[in-house]
């Protein structure tokens, strides 16, 4: 009682060590849960007063410190907007590994559970900064993502997108992968 609790709710971390107000070192989908904790609070709860410290003054005022991590939940929330979007653009494949027969990529419909008129192929997706890929459905037909009509690409869909790379050894329009070893 009495103490700063909002990075541990974002951590799970309530050891002394957790219980501390400072949320900026905190990772995007952290301060998301700090905001679906703040919502759940607020309207649940009447508030009583506000704890003076990092966020809150001895006059019940906002901080800097406050609007920091408002702003920094303001961010979260673009990031988390634009994962959306690409999983919408890019869905997860399907995937399947057995020592026997090795790994199996595939689309449908529904794969990624992200349901949409369209099945797609494997690709890998690589994301900038990042060392590996993983495999996503890609559309092959229409113009590509966000373009209303096709331009130079003609109605390849999403194929030519950079950050995507075919699977060694599987056809370039099979909607299946099967890759051995």
């Amino acid at each position: 009682a009495g103490r700063d609790a909002t990075r541990a709710f974002a951590t799970g971390d309530f050891s002394a060590a957790g219980l501390v107000d400072d949320v900026s070192a905190l990772s995007p989908g952290q301060l998301l849960a700090v905001r679906a904790w703040l919502s759940f609070y607020s309207s649940n709860y009447e508030p009583v007063g506000k704890l003076v410290g990092r966020f809150y003054d001895e006059n019940g005022e906002p901080t800097e410190a406050l609007r920091q991590a408002e702003a920094a939940i303001e961010e979260a929330l673009k990031l988390q907007a634009e994962k959306e979007q690409e999983k919408q653009q890019f869905p997860p494949c399907n995937s399947e590994w057995s020592p026997a027969r090795g790994s199996r990529f595939w689309c449908s419909k529904q794969s990624g559970g992200v349901s949409r008129d369209w099945t797609g192929v494997p690709r890998k997706l690589f994301q900038p900064g990042s060392k590996g890929s993983h495999c996503v459905c890609v559309r092959t037909a229409g113009p590509p993502w966000g373009q209303v009509a096709t331009g130079p690409h003609g109605d390849r869909g999403d194929l030519d997108h950079p950050q995507l790379q075919e699977y060694e050894g599987c056809p370039r329009l099979a909607q299946q992968c099967v890759l051995r070893g």
